[in-house]
């Protein structure tokens, strides 16, 4: 039996690369089908409104544009435990949300210890509807790390036929 887990994107889709998160997981609804166990959020710029949609779950997975001081398009993963650190310089106004939404969690006792974040370092975070080349080129790649987290945690989301 899988546990109830969500995978959340988050991001301002009209700031460029800070939309990142969202993108993956509408493209992640478009090419896979997900066991019952598995809900995909659109988190946005939400914070603690998140909370809400996550307490249930026994596992969370966050995408979203991350500042690892690396080239831009470089994917990194955090576990739970290290996802404040890389808030600590925020790339936009939503970044200081996750650490706020894990610690509220964590007080209130909600929020589940299997927290993973898989992100990718960003080009640009200005005003701008979609990704720069950078992260369009690892775009593939960061849904790949996804899946291949989820097949670790022994989910496997079915690929769409067209």
């Amino acid at each position: 039996m899988n546990k109830k887990m969500a995978i959340v994107g988050i991001g301002n889709i009209l700031m460029s690369d800070d939309g990142v998160g969202v993108f993956a997981v509408r493209e992640l609804q478009n090419r896979y089908i997900f066991p019952e166990s598995v809900r995909l959020i659109d988190g946005g710029t939400k914070s603690l409104e998140l909370l809400p949609y996550i307490e249930q779950m026994q596992r969370v997975l966050f995408i979203d544009a991350v500042n690892f001081s690396k080239q831009p398009g470089y994917i990194g993963e955090v576990s739970e435990e290290e996802i404040p650190e890389y808030f600590s310089t925020k790339l936009s106004v939503h970044q200081i949300a996750l650490p706020d939404l894990i610690g509220v969690g964590r007080l209130t006792g909600i929020l589940t210890n299997e927290l993973y974040l898989i992100g990718i370092q960003p080009l640009s975070v200005n005003t701008g509807y979609g990704l720069t080349e950078p992260v369009k080129e690892q775009f593939d790649r960061l849904l790949e790390r996804v899946i291949e987290k989820l097949k670790q945690w022994n989910i496997h989301p079915e690929p769409r036929t067209i």
